[in-house]
């Protein structure tokens, strides 16, 4: 695994203890099609949600939560269905799309911000 591997796998870790943390379960990590990949996938009481991850080092980067464009929104609504599809269908608090957003400081710890229903 490369450094920007190493890098993604390290924010997708704070990002799973951050939502288990606040009480999600996680079903899935690195769920894969040939439309591309979901992150994290979770249940938050009857809601499922798809979770993008972005993970940024401190400095002259965009900061992660800017990471999601209305074009990865969109592929990630379809993403959504096909976990569905393969999955047996929607739950009845239906889908939600989550951003978690890990900023890696030069010092101290990590930042985590997690923002519901971003798409």
């Amino acid at each position: 695994m490369n450094a920007t591997g190493a890098l993604g796998r390290y924010g997708e870790d704070l990002a799973a203890r951050r939502l288990a943390g606040a009480g999600m379960t996680v079903l899935a990590r690195n769920w894969r099609c040939r439309a591309g990949e979901i992150d994290i996938v979770a249940r938050d009481g009857d809601v499922l949600v798809v979770c993008e991850v972005k993970t940024r080092r401190a400095g002259p980067f965009q900061h992660p939560m800017a990471g999601v464009t209305p074009a990865k929104a969109e592929r990630l609504r379809g993403l959504a269905e096909r976990w569905i599809a393969e999955h047996g269908g929607a739950p009845p608090g239906g889908v939600r799309i989550d951003l978690v957003g890990v900023l890696l400081p030069s010092r101290g710890a990590p930042v985590v911000e997690h923002a519901r229903g971003v798409a």
